[in-house]
């Protein structure tokens, strides 16, 4: 169940950030992305705390990812990691590129 739901979420052109809303780096995560015009529907933030399997579904974010920890960042279908591999995009000004690239900000 937990790889179904993680994977529903996941799709091309679309930003997926699983947070768990007291989570500082989740709030963090949510500040730069929230700053940036994105199109209607394509950022969204998937609160792990409210799933019924929150231990499988971070089990499930290893196997595909290689670390449990919220937030996990998808740009489409690529995980990027968690808040200091956003910042570092960020930093490097790759993110805006990388957001341009799946179609996801308004132009």
């Amino acid at each position: 169940m937990a790889q179904a739901f993680v994977d529903s979420k996941i799709q091309p052109g679309k930003v997926v950030v699983f947070i768990k809303p007291t989570c500082p780096f989740c709030k963090k995560a949510q500040e730069i992305l929230s700053q940036l015009p994105f199109k209607q529907g394509f950022l969204e933030f998937v609160d792990i705390t409210a799933a019924n399997d929150m231990d499988g579904i971070q089990d499930y974010f290893q196997r595909l990812t290689g670390a449990r920890t919220v937030p996990r960042v998808f740009i489409g279908k690529h995980c990027i990691g968690g808040c200091s591999d956003l910042e570092a995009l960020q930093e490097k000004g790759e993110l805006v590129t990388r957001l341009k690239q799946i179609g996801a900000l308004r132009q």
